[in-house]
């Protein structure tokens, strides 16, 4: 059975009031999936900045306004995501909610503002100078929804189109890193950049970990990197961001002394995405795709834990 015709058969029928949006986060951006990782992801952000410029205690409020407005980021890219792909759903991907009707894109845009307005009321509460970077990131979102202008130039380079999008990572995360220097008046904390070149090649792990698919789940028109570039080059790229990522977490960690201890918890997830990618390699059978997305939220976990959450479990200990 394909993927579509899958996705026809198990769509559930069109729900009206609030449970609509049930529907909507299940299908398209489910919270039990999202919400863990997006804690990971802002609380790691908060709590390597406060390690790195040599802070004693997080400041709850600021991992909190990090993880909310993070949260909202995120839901803002794949509502940006909506508008963006609306054609090539409506002609090749008619089961998701958008086309089928259960949302309207008017709706989403709604919802995208209502995002922007919290985002924006928290960066005033917390300190009206994380407007600044909520700018940056909101200038960049809006330019990734309009592909730069340049949306024919993009398609046809699959690669550059990877590399543009996930620039937006970094800024997602220097805001969420900001929420702890910016507000008590530091300066960008040394090694810090290393942390958000660990976060834009984790942010091509997952785009690509996603879009790794078998021949029996490939479907007309969606552009899966197992399709534009084959099974082999696409797990094999999907290895070398998730090395990457690693390196560069390294590289944050040793302004921590941490380097051997996120090696030994890092490495583990390294080599299960080996494995992971060779027995995909050798039996594409239907489904097996979900292998690899579930080792790509491992390592993200693992990597944002392992920089963010065991370092500061070290120190009370130490």
């Amino acid at each position: 059975m394909t993927r579509t015709a899958d996705h026809k058969l198990h769509a559930p029928l069109d729900p009206t009031g609030i449970a609509r949006w049930w529907v909507y986060q299940r299908e398209r951006f489910p919270l039990l999936i999202h919400g863990p990782l997006i804690a990971a992801f802002s609380f790691c952000a908060v709590s390597l900045s406060t390690m790195l410029r040599g802070g004693e205690q997080i400041r709850p409020a600021s991992a909190g306004v990090a993880f909310v407005t993070c949260l909202l980021f995120f839901l803002q890219l794949r509502i940006a995501d909506e508008f963006k792909d609306f054609a090539e759903d409506l002609r090749y991907r008619p089961y998701r909610p958008v086309p089928r009707g259960l949302v309207t894109l008017r709706e989403l845009g709604g919802l995208f503002v209502i995002a922007a307005t919290v985002q924006l009321l928290l960066a005033l509460w917390l300190a009206p100078v994380l407007l600044i970077l909520l700018a940056i990131a909101w200038a960049y979102l809006a330019a990734m929804t309009c592909e730069f202008g340049l949306r024919d130039h993009l398609s046809n380079r699959p690669l550059l189109y990877l590399i543009s999008h996930m620039l937006i990572m970094p800024l997602v995360d220097l805001y969420a890193t900001g929420t702890d220097w910016l507000v008590v008046g530091a300066g960008v904390p040394a090694g810090i950049t290393w942390f958000l070149a660990a976060s834009f090649f984790n942010g091509m792990t997952i785009d690509i970990g996603r879009k790794i698919r078998a021949p029996a789940d490939e479907e007309p028109g969606v552009r899966t990197y197992t399709m534009l570039w084959g099974r082999s080059v696409a797990v094999v790229s999907w290895w070398a961001v998730v090395i990457a990522s690693m390196l560069c977490a390294l590289g944050a960690a040793r302004r921590l002394d941490f380097v051997v201890e996120l090696s030994l918890l890092y490495l583990p997830l390294v080599a299960l995405c080996g494995w992971g990618g060779i027995v995909f390699l050798r039996r594409p059978h239907p489904g097996s795709g979900k292998r690899i997305e579930l080792l790509t939220a491992l390592c993200t976990l693992g990597l944002y834990l392992g920089l963010g959450v065991a370092p500061l479990i070290a120190r009370s200990l130490g």
